[in-house]
């Protein structure tokens, strides 16, 4: 099937990428960039030079829309009662209940937010013969944020009462104000912009302090007019636990009422008429998409919060089960398998345009301490890999050209081809230490063993890409392989380094050519027959790793997608007894938690970082990203003090999160769109740059020097190891290799199906080999 383009579902990751960081915005704004504070706090601060002085002496109704600005107080013995900051769901009813035992009417002024959150309890303030005016959108003070945001803040307050209940206001109190004479100059700027917006202001002439919560006492005592002049008089009924306000309204309005007071709303209470009216439809449309996104976004945050959760848990479970792991495994280096493993082993190395380091890799197999008979198949070379193989005239090498037909055919090839029972498969661009066959091997000892997998190891691993791509393989691919190990669920045999039965391999019919992760969908077929697949981590392997971006993107797309394929093909395993079953549901509910919904929930911890330093606690949000890297970092230098390995390019780990982890998330979510999208994934072939001449380590044999490179190729001292197997086993060997007459397991034409060694699951989304 072709490889049919796919634009959507990045136009559609776009898309929700830009949702989700406009939804958060709007989260931000809302609920945590202002909110409702002490009413003592940004009152009469500054000089008060430009305030007039009929504004500053007048009345608490602050007309500024005509000129000269007007300003009007209740009259005398009337009480204009209201109430800031709601509507809470708590403590708004309460009130509402108060003043419809009492036959008292109020003005509430709401915050846009909250009428939002509860527009039945705005409407229920109508109803109940209540007047409404606004209190901001955000409860912010409007004397110190610039123009602009003083608009947006009037609007969309007007937009959410409009939505909720289907009216407007002309009504509005500015957050934080008090009394006419604390008025300050940018207090006055933000009562000229109200009056231009079509607002009148209302200020106090006198405070309950029931926002500080003094007690029943205090607030009625405070709240009662000394004298018989007008007032206009503050109470909350949000911004906090209001219980005090509800049992002091109680009390106190029968005992006004008593003394001859009247109560009224703002507009009643001054003689303004028609201050509420019915909002026009576009507003009343538009208000209530507000109140729809507002929700909205309230319900992706509390999904984000839950996902966050998710992955917060999941990852503290993988590392503690991983370390878990890595130690037991590691205290059980150098059991002992059964007798040891001294029968021959046949390396068979499929090769497509491998003439950058097929010398390397042969020349190293050659030097084993183990006898070994090394097939190479080319499969349609175009770069003269089987003549360069052939003019180096090594022993016991084999080479076997058939026309290209991919790797699992290559495979294939040489599994009909091997002389001995135990098959090592090994990458034309991995080159081998001398004892890695002869480790390899060893618990074959064990009858049960079907398949082992080695422990490859990063050899281009200079530059940050190459020291990322190494950290890598050490921590993620070698630890989870501890683990597998001791859960009997291997899922992945790389093809870097990987040692097979023959009779195994043919009783599960041989290399499938079914999905693009051709190593993991066999080691996964293994698992089902009922053969143990083990990990030795002393076989070790060099192997090319990407040295670009788009290699690197090209190889982990096709593993993941590949292992995607062979976790689906497998999946009857979840269902299965014995060792189909362990692979079932461990090896692959493993796979599916941490390799593939793991990365996909993964980046919302890089969004709430972005979001909390922005609009939370910024130093809290970094303590917890270094508490993060630093179990990440305790991890790492464990995994590279088990491998033997340096801890100097952890260095790099911080930057690895920050960027690396991203790459990986972004193949994740394109491999599992391909999979939805049904689109078939064609093979791609991994570039090859000819960096085998030296491969690193803290310990291993010569360098292995290509006969193109800087140096020449200096062969082990003394007689080839093997050198024990008779001339005519030699010569059998030579003779089947005199023509590319071979008999196939399968065959099927798909050209170019060479991408690099394939490792299996890793820590960061996709993993080298497959893995997700």
């Amino acid at each position: 099937m072709p490889n049919a383009p796919l634009r959507t579902h990045w136009l559609l990751l776009t898309v929700l990428v830009l949702t989700l960081a406009g939804t958060l915005l709007i989260q931000g704004y809302t609920q945590h960039m202002f909110g409702v504070g002490d009413d003592a706090a940004g009152s009469g601060q500054g000089p008060a030079d430009r305030v007039p002085a009929a504004v500053a002496h007048g009345g608490p109704v602050i007309d500024t829309a005509v000129t000269p600005t007007r300003t009007a107080r209740p009259g005398p013995h009337t009480i204009a009662l209201t109430f800031d900051d709601g509507p809470d769901p708590r403590w708004t009813p309460q009130i509402l209940a108060v003043l419809r035992r009492h036959h008292v009417h109020a003005t509430f002024f709401v915050v846009g937010t909250e009428v939002a959150a509860h527009p039945a309890l705005a409407r229920q303030i109508l109803a109940d013969g209540n007047q409404i005016g606004i209190h901001t959108f955000t409860h912010a003070n409007l004397g110190t944020i610039p123009a602009w945001q003083r608009s947006l803040e009037l609007r969309e307050a007007q937009l959410a009462l409009a939505g909720a209940t289907g009216q407007t206001s002309s009504l509005l109190r500015p957050p934080y104000s008090s009394v006419n004479d604390a008025l300050s100059d940018r207090d006055w700027d933000a009562v000229e912009t109200a009056g231009k917006h079509g607002y009148l202001t209302v200020l106090t002439t006198l405070d309950s302090e029931d926002w500080q919560r003094p007690g029943v006492g205090a607030i009625v005592a405070n709240a009662t007019p000394h004298g018989s002049a007008g007032q206009i008089l503050l109470m909350h009924d949000g911004g906090g636990d209001r219980a005090q306000t509800v049992a002091a309204l109680d009390r106190l309005l029968p005992q006004l009422t008593a003394r001859g007071y009247r109560f009224a709303t703002v507009s009643d209470a001054v003689g303004v008429a028609r201050v509420v009216r019915p909002a026009g439809a576009a507003d009343h449309r538009l208000g209530l998409a507000l109140i729809g996104t507002l929700d909205a976004s309230g319900w992706v945050l509390r999904i984000l919060g839950g996902l966050l959760l998710a992955a917060g848990v999941l990852a503290v479970l993988r590392a503690a089960a991983v370390v878990v792991a890595a130690r037991r495994h590691f205290r059980r280096r150098g059991r002992a398998w059964g007798p040891p493993v001294v029968e021959p082993v046949s390396v068979i190395v499929p090769a497509f345009n491998e003439s950058a380091g097929i010398e390397a890799a042969v020349r190293s197999l050659l030097a084993s301490d183990h006898p070994v008979e090394v097939i190479v198949v080319d499969d349609g070379s175009t770069d003269g890999t089987a003549d360069l193989v052939e003019s180096l005239r090594l022993p016991y090498v084999r080479v076997i050209r058939q026309a290209n037909a991919g790797k699992p055919a290559a495979l294939n090839t040489g599994i009909a081809a091997a002389s001995f029972e135990l098959l090592v498969m090994v990458d034309g661009d991995t080159v081998f230490e001398p004892d890695a066959v002869r480790a390899l091997v060893q618990p074959f000892a064990d009858p049960r063993v079907g398949a082992v997998s080695g422990n490859a190891k990063v050899a281009n691993r200079r530059g940050l890409l190459g020291r990322w791509q190494h950290i890598e393989y050490v921590v993620g691919f070698n630890l989870d392989r501890r683990l597998f190990d001791l859960g009997q669920c291997m899922p992945t045999v790389p093809g870097a380094v990987g040692a097979f039965r023959r009779g195994a391999l043919l009783r599960v019919g041989g290399v499938s050519d079914e999905t693009l992760a051709e190593d993991t969908d066999l080691t996964m077929a293994l698992c089902r027959d009922g053969w143990r697949v083990v990990y030795e981590g002393g076989a070790v392997a060099w192997t090319e790793a990407p040295a670009s971006l788009g290699a690197l993107w090209r190889q982990r797309y096709r593993w993941c997608y590949g292992t995607l394929q062979a976790m689906w093909k497998h999946r009857r395993a979840v269902a299965a007894t014995g060792q189909a079953g362990k692979l079932g549901r461990r090896g692959l509910l493993y796979l599916l938690l941490f390799q593939v919904l793991l990365p996909l929930v993964a980046p919302v911890v890089d969004v709430f970082a972005v979001y909390g330093l922005v609009f939370l606690d910024p130093v809290r949000i970094v303590g917890l990203w270094l508490g993060f890297l630093l179990l990440q970092a305790v991890i790492s230098a464990y995994a590279f003090r088990l491998d033997g390995e340096r801890t100097g390019p952890l260095w790099t780990l911080p930057l690895q999160q920050f960027l690396y982890r991203q790459l990986m998330y972004l193949v994740v979510i394109q491999s599992v769109a391909t999979a939805l999208a049904g689109t078939r994934l064609r093979w791609q072939r991994m570039e090859r740059y000819g960096s085998l001449t030296v491969p690193p380590g803290p310990a291993g044999p010569a360098p292995y020097v290509p006969s193109n490179g800087p140096a020449p190729y200096v062969p082990p001292a003394g007689p080839a190891p093997h050198q024990d197997l008779s001339d005519s086993w030699l010569d059998e060997v030579r003779g089947a290799a005199g023509t590319g007459d071979v008999t196939y397991l399968r065959s099927g034409h798909t050209p170019g199906l060479y991408g690099g060694d394939h490792e299996g699951p890793g820590p960061y989304g996709p993993g080298p080999g497959g893995g997700v």
